[in-house]
């Protein structure tokens, strides 16, 4: 067992591809973080396995920031989203998806799914030390929301892609028994949302291109929960055999 750093960020993508909410602690279950990824607007009438609009399409989404509170189900889930004009709509709200639709261009419904909507696995995790490694090569001052991870690690190396080597391995989290664990799955291959600006969705192709020169395109890794439990910021971060 060796404890590699400590969780320095928690968050979770209520609606898929809109703006996170950061956590101080979060409920991590089979399905991931609660309440992570369990909205996302499908495209009507597109049926190729991937129906989901996202910012890879859509990049204005990234400035959709959704907030208030249902926990009727259980988990913490939004009730509105703030638009990039300020604009303050409920997240089910007809007007909401046609807005959404006539900047896409075609029109748009909002799904829920009980278990989420993950491109690989339910949890992303990222390093640090990956995001300034990336960006000292890009020439450029990343701001992590980029890579859209659940987790953020601070490690005790500076190295970027350590993640690399946890594939295959555990992860377990806090020091409280019994401690939420993940099993490291894959390494996350990047997409140019990458090279969106959170705060504009502008893009900068240079990030992208770092990535794939650096590391064959892949930055941080992807992990299923094998034991639930609270993580909480702050909390150790131990890597384990599998």
């Amino acid at each position: 067992m060796i404890e590699v750093g400590h969780v320095c960020e928690i968050v979770r993508y209520p609606v898929k591809s809109m703006a996170g909410t950061a956590a101080e602690w979060a409920a991590l279950g089979w399905h991931g973080l609660a309440g992570d990824r369990r909205f996302a607007f499908r495209r009507v009438g597109d049926d190729n396995g991937f129906p989901w609009l996202t910012a890879s399409r859509l990049p204005e989404l990234l400035l959709y920031h959704p907030f208030g509170l249902d926990d009727s189900t259980g988990e913490p889930l939004p009730t509105h989203v703030r638009t990039p004009n300020g604009s303050h709509l409920e997240l089910q709200s007809a007007e909401l998806a046609a807005g959404l639709g006539e900047r896409f261009g075609s029109a748009l419904e909002l799904m829920k799914l009980k278990h989420g909507i993950f491109d690989e696995a339910t949890l992303s995790v990222i390093t640090l030390a990956t995001i300034a490694g990336i960006g000292r090569e890009a020439g450029l001052e990343l701001d992590r929301r980029r890579f859209r991870a659940n987790i953020v690690v601070e490690t005790e190396g500076r190295e970027p892609f350590l993640e690399d080597a946890w594939v295959g391995r555990t992860l377990v989290f806090g020091q409280r028994e019994p401690r939420p664990a993940v099993s490291v799955t894959l390494r996350d291959e990047r997409c140019m949302m990458v090279n969106l600006d959170p705060e504009t969705g502008t893009q900068d192709a240079r990030v992208m291109k770092t990535v794939v020169r650096l590391n064959g395109n892949f930055a941080g890794v992807y992990a299923t929960v094998v034991r639930s439990g609270t993580i909480r910021v702050g909390d150790p971060v131990t890597l384990v055999s599998a």
